[in-house]
């Protein structure tokens, strides 16, 4: 295995160093999470949803304190789900649609993503979204409700709570009718979440007037949280990143205000401008002067929403990358992407998820979480985590994996192909 010596002090400091995500410090977290699909290329503001640590889920529509062990619920306004204003899912569910951390695909496509849903949802929520009369799983927005970070880049900004204050949240949103009353302009998924902060530290959040004309997103309560933090440094507080699983879904895009938008989309700017030069130079000076806030700045990486690690850093990435590249000039690669593509979701015989391939014909299972691939043929396990290092290792986008993620993954991707008598 080659060996980094410009690495070896930084693993060793962040195995003392790494901070326990959430739990320890501040208790209630507000995700900003990406645009993406064709929603999102309509409109770039994202999604809002809130982290709570200490408040668990009896069911999705009831909420209770956590016992011993518990990790807490995401709670957000959805629309057109069993006729609800508010779901909370168990964290982890809510990031990867599955139970436990080892079981985490390592690479995600489409039909993975469908597959572990629909088993979240026939063990969970069929009393959400039932089966159709023929057996199949039901179309419609629950899919929002697990997997989010198959699907997009989400952004963490914690504030510490007390007990006391979660009690009363409880209380309240318990008694409180819980209907439908979605609408994009004056109850979205922000103006949920902006209510959930503020029930905590009221008057905290608001709308922009003027860099999103009155419409409250996801962007701009996450940047007033930050200043109230900022201001409050007797209340704990941390920012970090959860980055989209690596894989073949489509990748999210960054997250904009409604001015943002307009300036940063040339289908939108060019007519304004065009017809509107005024208006244009309004939107731009709103947008300089109350609308600029990076979500990524100095935040750390959550991995499997468990730890906040430090980013990979670029010098580090460029010796990955190098020795990526000379590692697959030594072994016979094989195609993932076919693969992948051609293979059939399933559950191994410990319930963790699996891929059923076809390689020269005959049909393999592939183990494609951490627990279960080495499981796997070693040839066909290390495509896919030479698959998954090269998507960590990209420039472009935001932060994408921590440095011990990315070591981690390295290691394993050296012991598979060892064990495929490939390399020394």
């Amino acid at each position: 295995m080659p060996f980094f010596p410009k690495l070896r002090w930084l693993c060793t400091l962040v195995v003392f160093l790494a901070v326990p995500v959430l739990r320890a410090n501040a208790d209630a977290t507000l995700l900003l999470e990406e645009p993406y699909g064709h929603f999102g290329a309509f409109t770039a503001t994202g999604h809002a949803a809130v982290y709570l640590s200490r408040v668990c889920a009896e069911s999705p529509t009831v909420l209770r304190r956590c016992a011993e062990g518990e990790t807490g619920v995401v709670i957000s306004r959805y629309n057109k789900i069993a006729g609800y204003d508010w779901l909370a899912i168990p964290l982890l569910p809510y990031l990867y649609a599955v139970d436990e951390s080892d079981d985490i695909p390592l690479f995600a496509n489409p039909k993975i993503v469908a597959f572990l849903r629909n088993e979240y949802r026939k063990k969970y929520l069929e009393t959400i979204a039932p089966d159709l009369a023929n057996g199949e799983p039901p179309e419609g927005n629950w899919t929002q409700l697990v997997g989010a970070a198959y699907d997009r880049t989400m952004y963490g900004f914690t504030i510490e709570t007390t007990p006391e204050q979660d009690d009363r949240f409880i209380q309240a949103y318990n008694e409180r009718p819980n209907r439908s009353h979605f609408n994009l302009i004056l109850h979205n998924c922000a103006d949920f979440a902006r209510g959930v902060i503020n029930f905590y530290y009221p008057k905290t959040l608001h709308r922009n007037l003027i860099a999103d004309v009155g419409i409250t997103t996801p962007k701009e309560i996450s940047k007033l949280l930050v200043k109230y933090s900022a201001r409050h440094p007797e209340l704990e507080s941390s920012s970090f990143v959860i980055p989209q699983v690596p894989g073949s879904m489509g990748r999210s895009t960054p997250v904009h205000g409604v001015v943002e938008s307009v300036l940063k989309s040339k289908k939108y700017l060019l007519p304004v401008a065009v017809l509107h030069p005024v208006v244009t130079a309004f939107l731009a000076a709103a947008y300089v002067s109350d609308g600029r806030f990076d979500p990524a700045r100095h935040a750390m990486i959550s991995q499997s929403g468990i730890n906040l690690e430090p980013p990979l850093a670029a010098s580090e990435r460029r010796e990955y990358e190098s020795e990526l590249r000379l590692a697959e000039t030594r072994r016979e690669a094989k195609n993932w992407a076919h693969l992948e593509t051609a293979g059939e979701p399933r559950l191994d015989q410990y319930g963790r998820p699996a891929l059923r391939l076809r390689v020269n014909g005959e049909p393999v299972d592939v183990g494609i979480s951490r627990e279960n691939i080495a499981l796997a043929p070693p040839d066909v396990a290390s495509e896919l985590m030479a698959a998954r290092l090269r998507m960590e290792l990209q420039r472009s986008g935001g932060p994408k994996a921590s440095a011990t993620q990315v070591m981690d993954d390295w290691k394993l991707l050296q012991r598979l192909t060892s064990a495929d008598g490939q390399v020394d």
